[in-house]
């Protein structure tokens, strides 16, 4: 299958992921959720979802549950709504890239301060 033609399934399949999740799923554990990408094997068995959750540790671990308890009505929804032979497995998967580019951030902010404190220290001899 060419590489093109998967693309454009992985993007498909993450808009329609994320409009379950949004509108169709009804589990009231599932909060702040973020389809970040979707990575399909080349002979379409198999999708990872990777997305991210927002809240406390709490909120999180019911969102996972709640996420993982509607994976097969996710997975029907995504056939019907995608023409495929097969619909592939789902597995999903958190992605951590918004905590690290969070945690970066903030070193980032934390050295620009150590600098300006530098800096007024150096001014003021």
């Amino acid at each position: 299958m060419s590489q093109l033609r998967i693309e454009k399934i992985q993007e498909l399949m993450k808009q329609e992921i994320s409009n379950i999740i949004l509108r169709d799923l009804k589990d009231p554990r599932i909060g702040f959720v973020t389809v970040t990408q979707v990575e399909v094997t080349r002979d379409l068995s198999q999708a990872k979802v990777y997305v991210s959750l927002m809240g406390n540790e709490k909120q999180v671990a019911d969102c996972w549950a709640g996420l993982s308890s509607s994976l097969g009505f996710i997975r029907r929804e995504v056939g019907h709504r995608i023409r495929l032979r097969v619909t592939p497995e789902l597995i999903l998967m958190i992605d951590k890239s918004l905590d690290y580019s969070e945690h970066i951030q903030k070193l980032l902010l934390q050295i620009e301060k150590e600098d300006q404190a530098k800096a007024q220290e150096n001014s003021e001899e």
